[in-house]
């Protein structure tokens, strides 16, 4: 058994607050733009495009992590609370409407450009995973999306939260949707997938959704909603429809490419 009673505050300058879940978007973006541009990326035009289209991104994430957290899982404290909606300092950004805010935003960039936006969406979701295990380890150190009563012997005690011993369902989260779908994204990219648009996208869909539907039964429901439908969470419920789309763009792309 761990005791979780970690400070979710990084570095304290005066009132000056910097948190680790702030330094995990700062440095997953970074990694990941690293990570594209050093390994990925192999056409200099590409690569060129790719830091223009980092402003982009970084809107796309932040307005669409906010208001998927506001639509999907809290609207009507929100629509209650409108200015609310603005304070994203005080926490909740959903990973689903951030996904739907860079599909979004590389939309608009691709288009302006005259390029295919499979192009940059498949360097995005080969690299993700980077930000997501920062991420997920980030939610541990806040005792935030902390998971189910358990005794065995990973099981965590969130001291900010209560005394029962917990799923460290952040960790698994990490591990899972961090760490394996990384390596999964590599092994494809290593297949020349990245030479066909728009399948590693797809693939990610599927992956991703499908690690987060099975790790959300180790994790608390959010509070305000519980479970939402056939003893789901309203997670669970919005990753089998990513599962579905990315099912359905894998087999229509790769049908186009034959």
């Amino acid at each position: 058994m761990f005791i979780n009673n970690f400070n979710p505050v990084a570095i304290q300058i005066f009132s000056l607050e910097i948190r680790w879940y702030s330094l995990a978007y700062i440095f997953g973006i970074i990694f990941s733009w690293i990570y594209c541009k050093k390994v990925l990326i192999k056409d200099k035009n590409i690569s060129k495009l790719f830091d223009d289209l980092i402003s982009y991104l970084i809107v796309g994430i932040i307005l669409g992590g906010r208001l998927g957290y506001v639509f999907f899982y809290n609207p009507n404290y929100y629509f209650n609370n409108l200015i609310e909606v603005l304070m994203i300092w005080q926490g909740g950004m959903s990973f689903h409407g951030g996904l739907i805010g860079v599909y979004v935003a590389t939309i608009f960039f691709a288009k302006k450009h005259n390029i295919d936006k499979y192009i940059f969406l498949d360097l995005i979701s080969a690299s993700a995973p980077i930000g997501i295990f920062l991420g997920r380890v980030s939610n541990f150190i806040n005792s935030e999306l902390y998971g189910k009563e358990t005794d065995i012997f990973l099981s965590v005690i969130f001291v900010k939260v209560d005394n029962i011993s917990r799923h460290p369902s952040q960790l698994y989260e990490a591990f899972f949707e961090g760490l394996v779908l990384f390596f999964i994204m590599l092994l494809y990219v290593k297949k020349n997938y990245l030479s066909k648009p728009g399948l590693v996208s797809s693939l990610f869909l599927i992956f991703y959704s499908f690690f987060r539907f099975f790790m959300e039964f180790y994790r608390v429901p959010d509070e305000q909603l519980g479970y939402v439908l056939f003893n789901l969470t309203m997670g669970q419920i919005i990753s089998f429809i990513f599962i579905c789309l990315g099912f359905y763009l894998f087999l229509k792309l790769k049908n186009e490419k034959n």
